[in-house]
């Protein structure tokens, strides 16, 4: 298997952001959630229209059991979030409620599969410049790293993403020399 990362750089994740949001609003909606929530990807796909929105605006929370590991999981959608489904429902209104959020184009009301994900996720970080390993997998350790840039304990992330330990987080996130140095230089005594 092989390792992918987080896009450590804001100006990449919002020019990937841009990228998906001029070329598709379901895939765009797939990438906001995948960095919004940490959730899997085999947990985005199965994501229902009722479970973000409740017929006329963006639900406050998304919960899931996850399929991993069978807990339940709530987390609050972000306001940078619910301006994304906002988007895609006025560009699908027709969607039902119990549709799946991520409806393949080939019909029966079936999600788009891991694969597409993977590669439209591939494709995205490619035209913006992006060389290191990316996929679905990549979102949600990009939801811990800025997480932990922007200062949030390493307990709660470790929490969030459902991990046995924050050592196993802390590799899981690849925390970098980088990183190390920042810190003591922001500790200064």
């Amino acid at each position: 298997m092989k390792v992918v990362h987080p896009i450590r750089d804001l100006k990449q994740l919002e020019a990937v952001k841009g990228y998906l949001r001029g070329k598709n609003k379901r895939d765009f909606l797939l990438f906001m959630v995948g960095v919004s929530s940490a959730l899997r990807i085999s947990d985005i796909l199965i994501l229902k229209v009722n479970q973000v929105w409740d017929g006329r605006k963006p639900t406050e929370f998304i919960e899931v059991n996850e399929k991993k590991t069978g807990k339940y999981k709530r987390f609050p959608i972000t306001p940078n979030l619910a301006k994304s489904i906002k988007e895609f429902m006025k560009e699908f209104p027709d969607k039902n409620q119990n549709d799946f959020l991520f409806t393949s184009r080939k019909g029966m009301n079936q999600p788009i599969t891991r694969q597409y994900a993977a590669s439209m996720l591939n494709e995205a970080c490619d035209m913006v410049g992006i060389t290191e390993k990316f996929s679905t997998h990549g979102m949600r350790k990009t939801w811990g790293y800025w997480a932990f840039k922007k200062g949030i304990s390493l307990d709660y992330i470790c929490i969030a993403l459902n991990h046995r330990s924050v050592a196993e987080t802390k590799r899981y996130l690849g925390i970098l020399q980088e990183d190390l140095d920042e810190l003591y230089l922001q500790v200064n005594l």
